[in-house]
């Protein structure tokens, strides 16, 4: 840890953050040629198969970072002072992927998504105000074809369910002992548990239905107040290169092919709940015992945790069209060339850029006007 302000900044979950958001980006970008070969049993043959996982420990990570930031803090902070802090925080750069989708909708039309070239332009902006307010549009307003919640950037679901979670937190599981909150952390693994071997994965929570909601929920409520349990228990572990440890834990179990097939589904189940239960709070536990020595390693944490929340809701956008595209045209990925990584790399320029002309300036703006108020 590194101090950076008033309190002591954990540089190896900001470093792992952003190699998680880099992997949920190889498998968006790379996930469109097992869509296009193999349609609805694509999940058996993704390449990096379980980078998906990413969002569940982007949740326990939000976790241990909320309980950290603000459990000593609310004798001297209401609900709205904190909740307007998480808006300022996540807000901007929802706003920012909303938009670009608008820029990029209609570029998407394609075989995979057919109602692209159909609908008005005015509907399109319709969606626009519904994603930057969060209101979910349900499957029977769907304008692409996915039925998504937020059409424009799907990716926009997860930030919904990380708004829910602080809410929760800031009305009620703040109050929790930690024998209370161990308690909840328990049955929401059961759910976890559930989920997993009944269903084979956690894949789902971004449609407006309600096994999607279930889904959603139970993704949500383990790894976000596991991550805040972590924090309260101060369970850290203190080992030798802690951030290459973790990232090299923290990929093995991300690039891990689907285990099983349609008549074993519990297995892949099995193993995504012991990595979502056991393996994810192990990570973050080693990163937040651990500390960073050379500048180098400093500079590329610092920089992975900046550009980690621009990666993950500028690359949807840019994958629409990928995808498409690859619907289209049928192209393996040899076939595709230079394409995946020229899509893969923009997405890097346009999330560099909109952290330094956008979400950096907005929040620092928005900051400022809320401590005048």
């Amino acid at each position: 840890m590194k101090n950076l302000s008033s309190k002591p900044h954990y540089e190896i979950l900001d470093g792992l953050r952003g190699v998680a958001a880099l992997m949920v980006l190889g498998f968006h970008v790379l996930e469109a040629y097992a869509i296009g070969k193999y349609g609805d049993d694509s999940c058996y043959y993704q390449i990096l198969n379980h980078a998906y996982l990413a969002v569940d420990f982007f949740f326990v990570l939000s976790g241990f970072v909320i309980g950290y930031a603000y459990d000593d803090r609310w004798d001297k902070m209401s609900f709205g002072n904190f909740f307007r802090r998480r808006v300022i925080r996540l807000h901007p750069m929802v706003v920012f992927g909303t938009v670009l989708g608008v820029i990029l909708f209609y570029f998407g039309a394609s075989v995979m998504f057919p109602l692209v070239s159909a609908v008005p332009w005015w509907k399109v902006l319709a969606y626009a105000l519904l994603g930057v307010l969060m209101i979910p549009a349900s499957p029977g307003m769907d304008i692409r074809g996915w039925q998504e919640m937020y059409t424009l950037d799907a990716p926009t679901w997860s930030l919904a369910f990380e708004y829910i979670a602080n809410i929760f937190y800031g009305l009620f599981v703040r109050r929790f002992s930690k024998v209370a909150l161990t308690i909840f952390v328990a049955l929401a693994a059961c759910a976890t548990l559930h989920l997993t071997l009944t269903q084979g994965d956690v894949i789902g929570g971004w449609t407006l239905n309600a096994h999607h909601l279930y889904v959603g929920f139970t993704r949500l409520l383990y790894p976000f107040f596991a991550g805040l349990l972590l924090f309260r228990l101060g369970k850290t572990v203190r080992t030798g290169q802690p951030f290459l440890i973790s990232t090299l834990l923290l990929v093995a179990v991300l690039v891990v092919p689907r285990i099983g097939d349609k008549s074993t589904v519990w297995m892949n189940g099995l193993y995504e709940a012991a990595v979502i239960l056991l393996v994810f709070p192990l990570i973050v536990a080693i990163g937040a015992g651990g500390t960073v020595k050379s500048r180098f390693t400093s500079r590329l944490c610092k920089f992975l945790g900046d550009m980690s929340y621009p990666i993950y809701l500028v690359n949807y956008p840019l994958c629409y069209i990928h995808t498409g595209w690859i619907s289209d045209t049928n192209y393996s990925m040899s076939q595709a060339g230079w394409v995946p990584v020229a899509v893969f790399s923009a997405t890097l320029v346009i999330s560099w850029l909109a952290l330094k002309f956008f979400d950096i300036p907005v929040r620092r703006w928005l900051s400022g006007k809320s401590r005048k108020k």
